[in-house]
């Protein structure tokens, strides 16, 4: 695509202003590092266009601090650009009222993570949408992955999905307009070197 020219034009009957505005679904997979970090780079982007943006930790510890969110939460109060709601499954998600005594398996919490991303859906709450890691419960088979093709095929207006993880599953990145798979040629781990403050938060 040099330049910035589509190599081929479909005969879709639409303009290419119209082609130009279609909502993407965006797959990060694969074994190397990077996945999260470039769907992270995109949200900023969209912040940057002003549209509302929902991120949907889907693995991660909220004990994890990353430093997007940090960023991105600082960015999303500001008033220049979007809103940003981020949602960790790890604390709890924010829409889910319980008692500190009642224990949440992570399967669970998983459907009820994707029930609300649905509901966001059907609603247009956001315009910009990180699945972080979503792969996984795919992949663990705790979410249907038809389902989320299906869902993600129907949803209404202009809302961009970007889905991160290893081991995505082939019906998702046949739907997905861009998938792009992160190769481990070298890592820092491989010589014996724990991540780092900077470099992997």
């Amino acid at each position: 695509m040099p330049k910035g020219v589509p190599e081929t034009v479909p005969a879709d009957g639409l303009t290419t202003r119209q082609r130009r505005t279609l909502p993407i679904t965006a797959v990060h997979t694969g074994p190397g590092k990077g996945k999260s970090t470039a769907a992270f780079g995109m949200a900023l982007r969209a912040w940057n266009q002003g549209w509302p943006i929902g991120v949907f930790q889907f693995v991660k510890s909220a004990k994890w601090k990353v430093g997007e969110e940090n960023a991105l939460r600082v960015l999303g109060a500001s008033g220049q650009g979007g809103t940003v709601a981020w949602h960790k499954m790890g604390e709890g998600w924010s829409w889910v009222q319980r008692s500190a005594e009642m224990e949440q398996s992570s399967e669970e919490a998983a459907k009820e993570g994707w029930e609300q991303v649905k509901r966001d859906l059907a609603a247009e709450t956001y315009r910009f949408y990180v699945l972080d890691e979503f792969t996984y419960p795919m992949h663990w088979g705790w979410v249907d992955v038809d389902e989320v093709v299906a869902v993600l095929r129907e949803r209404p207006g202009s809302q961009h999905v970007v889905i991160t993880g290893r081991y995505a599953k082939e019906p998702l990145t046949e739907l997905a307009d861009l998938v792009t798979e992160m190769t481990k040629v070298k890592h820092p781990m491989d010589a014996g070197r724990k991540g780092q403050r900077g470099i992997e938060w």
